[in-house]
């Protein structure tokens, strides 16, 4: 399963999927509240999916527990250094198809910022 983080796909296993007792422990937040986490994941470590891939992938899956319908997710930092109540945070469907060449692009080391964003998140002008 693929799951697009900013501008970098990663791949989730469902064998690293938490066990039940650890997962009923994150099952009292809400998506609201990993939002915030992920925003201070971020403000910390502003290309988390890279610098941090384990720690991307567990945020990834986190935000899928809370959300199943979500794949992709886009915070957004004003400026470097950035507290976590500046980051935004925006949550899509990609279809899998739109995935698939994203990761195939990512694997041949050609998927650019632009790209993403125009094929994903559409912030920048055509």
């Amino acid at each position: 399963m693929f799951f697009l983080m900013n501008n970098f796909v990663l791949q989730l296993d469902e064998a690293e999927r938490p066990p039940a007792h650890v997962a009923k422990r994150f099952a009292v937040l809400t998506l609201d509240a990993v939002s915030k986490l992920g925003a201070e994941m971020f403000s910390e470590h502003p290309v988390l999916p890279i610098s941090q891939p384990e720690r991307a992938r567990r945020l990834a899956m986190l935000i899928q527990q809370k959300a199943p319908g979500v794949n992709a997710a886009l915070f957004v930092s004003p400026s470097i250094g950035a507290k976590p109540e500046q980051i935004s945070v925006r949550y899509a469907d990609v279809a899998f198809e739109v995935m698939a060449v994203l990761f195939d692009r990512q694997k041949a080391g050609v998927l650019t910022t632009l790209e993403a964003d125009r094929l994903v998140w559409r912030r920048l002008a055509a």
